[in-house]
């Protein structure tokens, strides 16, 4: 709330902010999982956070983030089996939520492949390419949310 005098009155003007985006991040690697969670809050994204991927399903489900960031090799479903799902039992929320595979895994094996073209990932990232702040700035694009400076 901003005070603004106008003929003598105070008047309290209420400026509406956007909502902050919401990244969900599914990541099993506590340091990275801990990085990405940090990097993103510092940029002013809300962040929501499963270290499998029954969880992550659960959790994009109930929050609807605008962006998921999913890693391939996770214990319980892993990211493959979490993206099918997503996409075919997620509704339209499910179909459309752009999806940024973040893993360590190579994009070379017939099964991985299969799965980027059944279900349409924004982008593939392997980890040891990108930096976090690489990552963020991928998202941002993706989003249209300018950098905070």
């Amino acid at each position: 709330m901003w005070p603004f005098i106008y003929a003598g009155s105070i008047i309290y003007i209420n400026y509406m902010q956007e909502p902050k985006k919401k990244i969900l991040i599914i990541e099993d690697e506590a340091p990275m999982l801990r990085a990405l969670e940090e990097g993103f809050r510092r940029d002013g994204f809300e962040t929501i956070s499963a270290d499998e991927g029954g969880a992550g399903f659960s959790l994009a489900i109930e929050n609807k983030p605008d962006l998921i960031i999913l890693d391939i090799l996770l214990p319980g479903i892993d990211g493959l089996a979490m993206i099918k799902k997503l996409r075919r039992d997620g509704g339209s929320y499910g179909r459309g939520v752009p999806v940024i595979i973040l893993t360590n895994l190579s994009p070379d094996s017939e099964e991985v492949n299969q799965t980027i073209a059944a279900t349409s990932p924004t982008f593939y990232l392997v980890k040891a390419d990108w930096t976090v702040e690489d990552v963020i700035e991928k998202v941002k694009a993706r989003l249209n949310q300018p950098a905070i400076l």
